[in-house]
């Protein structure tokens, strides 16, 4: 994994370094729609956010390579109601799984300013917690704690496809669904209930 980094950074310096009149450097942030999928049931969307960095590395008139680092927020929420033992509960249960995201798109632009853009990204856990909040019968109204860290992907890949929007001033909008490809599920049960990683982001940045 170092080394592939290593070649990865050079490579990236490198394409930096030949078009150093041409690269745009860029930050951005913005709204996530997070939820899971795969062998997961009712799961509804966690709203968070994502902020981080970008490079736009331009190797046509229209085409160009942005790689990007960003801190993402993710997870899903769950919605029970019903009784127990004649205890009435309702609660909402949040999933806080929130990663260091490293995409790379590749982008073409239709006309000036407007790209679409497709790429993969390798995703590294940095948080693993949940809430729940509501009314638990004796069990108190609201709550935190850790995830079994053991039984999470530690690493997590996707593919984000999207568009954007550059303003000639430098500010830009843009908009991207990561599908989840790896497998969150790292404990016993992983062959046979399989966890996927979804998100819509909508993002504003400014880049120079």
């Amino acid at each position: 994994m170092k080394k592939l980094v290593i070649i990865a950074a050079i490579a990236v310096f490198g394409i930096t370094s030949a078009n150093a009149q041409e690269v745009r450097i860029g930050a951005k942030g913005g709204v996530n729609l997070a939820t899971l999928g795969g062998d997961v049931e009712n799961a509804d969307h966690r709203t968070a956010f994502h902020l981080g960095g970008l490079v736009e590395i331009p190797l046509s008139e229209r085409f160009a390579i942005q790689p990007e680092i960003l801190y993402s927020a993710q997870g899903a929420e769950y919605e029970d109601s019903g009784s127990f033992a004649g205890v009435p509960y309702d609660y909402t249960v949040t999933t806080k799984l929130d990663y260091i995201q490293v995409p790379v798109m590749a982008k073409v632009y239709l006309v000036e300013g407007l790209a679409l853009e497709a790429g993969p990204q390798v995703a590294f856990l940095v948080n693993d917690k949940y809430e729940y909040d509501g009314d638990l019968g004796p069990f108190g109204d609201s709550g935190e704690g850790d995830l079994n860290e053991n039984d999470l992907s530690s690493i997590d890949v996707s593919l984000g496809a999207g568009a954007s929007y550059r303003l000639p001033m430098g500010l830009f909008f843009g908009a991207r669904y990561n599908f989840g490809l790896g497998n969150v599920n790292d404990g016993a049960d992983k062959d046979d209930y399989k966890i996927h990683n979804n998100v819509l982001q909508a993002s504003v940045g400014y880049s120079f």
